[in-house]
């Protein structure tokens, strides 16, 4: 399964950059392709291209406060959690996208 996704904290620092790294971690134990955009305070990191949305599986929203282009993802199976559920369970949450979408 390929997944595509957005970090963002309220205070976009810590929480964004650890969900992410939880994130792609976790994703590549089980087996997934992944990128993940962090959306800190300094800015955009890792941002997604319209190809790697294009050839996105599923979309994890990861955000405690409002993304930037979030109109990206139209079309696109999007599963959006508190960044808490990222902290707490990252494979959890990537095994339930997988069964979500039957990959």
């Amino acid at each position: 399964m390929k997944i595509v996704g957005v970090t963002r904290c309220m205070t976009g620092i810590a929480h964004t950059f650890i969900a992410k790294e939880k994130l792609e971690d976790s994703a590549k134990e089980l087996g997934h392709e992944i990128k993940i955009e962090a959306q800190g305070t300094g800015g955009i990191e890792d941002a997604l291209t319209e190809e790697d949305i294009k050839e996105a599986d599923a979309v994890i929203i990861a955000a405690d406060t409002k993304i930037k282009g979030k109109e990206r993802f139209k079309g696109k199976p999007v599963v959006e959690v508190p960044i808490k559920t990222v902290m707490k369970s990252p494979k959890s949450l990537i095994n339930t996208v997988a069964k979500k979408i039957n990959k």
